[in-house]
């Protein structure tokens, strides 16, 4: 995914459930500041409705009369909610016989001893007023009694503020507490995807089975998309794979069956200006096959870099069977080779890489070395390293730096009037490299060049 596009699935999950903390500690606060408030309401109604109701009950009547005996523990549980204004009025029948006169009524009539709470505007406060009322016999008549008593409420307001300032500090402290929750839940949801990138990650370059690692519902779509991928890939490479050996048959036969025909009828003329035509075809035979060879070896080894099937494998046994196959092409040019192998020398590497590149590295000392040389092919563990070492009095580097030689289509200097297609040595160094081997060429003193591919041992 493009830089500008990607984002972290960890990061929006994370600032996800710290918005949605955020919403929730400020309901709490919210939530536990009216309850508050409410609970501190209620309490000072029943504090100021227990007044009122006891102000109703000290009350008697007499002859001439009703007489009211405020009894100071009736105040002084409305003192001890704080330095608050008190205010009463007391109406026998519809007279107001003390207190104040002008302290409003409540809206509807308490009944019995049960109060009623009602908040008013009153000499440039808000006021509280507990209503209640009673009925008394007043010169032998029944007259009803009403009773109000009032209070400031900036004590209130006080506890409101200072509770209001608790609730903000616990929805503070659940927002705190939620950050390190929200990484931690984050971690947690996305571990599931860690382990599943983990086991995709340690799987081998052939390994390409199905992936059956446990993984939560919610990645089941993308598993099963994975593994059809997969399916996909592993069938386009077992197409380029066959494509890549039919290629190599349907070219080098028709190679061959031409270079056979050339040389029947090489035999069969008489003429010198055809047979000087037929041994030309026959070499241009020879360098298309190499060429078509080089290219096809070319192409196995890029496939095969990454698709390597590792094996252990007797290194000297597969220097000799390629060196015995080359052997006629070396006796064509009056050449020998000389073979320095010990009996076994085991590596690990691929079997097809290893072949393509020890058929280059001695194709190529037989090809550009002259008639009558000796080519010199040896193998032996040394540093943990097994080394196919190949040796020849040819025509060497020339001016051309050895690193420069293994880059594609590059040739020396010295060879130009040589066919080829200047991928031999880029398939050996390139087979060396997949294999974490190396690849060494270096000029002989005398003349001549040497190739030296190195593997680990086993």
């Amino acid at each position: 995914m493009a830089d500008g596009m990607a984002f972290s699935l960890r990061r929006r999950l994370v600032g996800q459930l710290l918005v949605l903390a955020a919403v929730l500690a400020l309901v709490l606060s919210l939530a536990v500041r009216i309850g508050a408030e409410r609970a501190s309401e209620a309490t000072l109604d029943a504090v100021l409705g227990a007044a009122a109701q006891g102000l109703a009950e000290e009350m008697r009547a007499e002859e001439g009369g009703v007489v009211i005996d405020m009894q100071p523990a009736t105040f002084s549980m409305l003192a001890a909610m704080g330095e608050e204004r008190i205010f009463y009025r007391v109406d026998v029948g519809e007279v107001t016989v003390t207190g104040y006169g002008d302290l409003p009524l409540p809206g509807m009539l308490p009944s019995a001893l049960a109060p009623v709470f009602y908040t008013v505007p009153f000499r440039d406060a808000e006021i509280r007023v507990a209503a209640v009322a009673r009925s008394l016999r007043v010169d032998g008549r029944a007259s009803p009694v009403l009773v109000l008593l009032g209070q400031t409420r900036e004590g209130q307001g006080a506890i409101a503020s200072r509770l209001g300032l608790q609730a903000a500090g616990l929805g503070l402290a659940v927002f705190l507490a939620a950050i390190p929750l929200a990484l931690l839940v984050a971690r947690s949801l996305t571990r599931p995807i860690d382990r599943l990138a983990e086991a995709v990650g340690r799987r081998g370059p052939r390994d390409l089975r199905p992936v059956r690692h446990p993984a939560p519902r919610e990645l089941v779509p993308f598993v099963t998309a994975l593994n059809s991928f997969i399916g996909r890939l592993r069938g386009t490479l077992s197409q380029t794979e066959t494509f890549i050996a039919e290629a190599a048959h349907h070219i080098r036969t028709p190679l061959a069956v031409m270079r056979n025909e050339a040389e029947l009828a090489l035999r069969q003329s008489t003429e010198e200006s055809t047979r000087a035509r037929l041994r030309g075809l026959i070499r241009s035979a020879d360098d298309a096959a190499r060429s078509a060879g080089q290219l096809l070896d070319h192409a196995t080894v890029l496939y095969r870099a990454d698709q390597a099937d590792w094996a252990k494998l007797d290194l000297a046994a597969m220097t000799r069977a390629v060196a015995t196959r080359l052997a006629p092409a070396a006796e064509m040019k009056d050449m020998d080779l000389a073979l320095d192998i010990p009996a076994v020398l085991t590596c690990e590497g691929d079997a097809v890489l290893i072949e393509a590149a020890l058929r280059n590295i001695i194709d190529n000392a037989i090809k550009y070395s002259p008639p009558d040389s000796v080519v010199e092919v040896s193998a032996l563990a040394t540093d943990r390293m097994a080394v196919v070492a190949v040796a020849d009095r040819g025509r060497g580097l020339g001016q051309a730096e050895p690193a420069r030689l293994l880059h594609r289509f590059r040739r020396g200097d010295n060879v130009g009037d040589v066919t080829g297609s200047g991928l031999g040595l880029t398939i050996v160094e390139q087979a060396a490299g997949a294999m974490g081997g190396t690849f060494r060429l270096r000029a002989r003193e005398g003349g001549g060049t040497c190739a030296e591919f190195c593997l680990p041992l086993v």
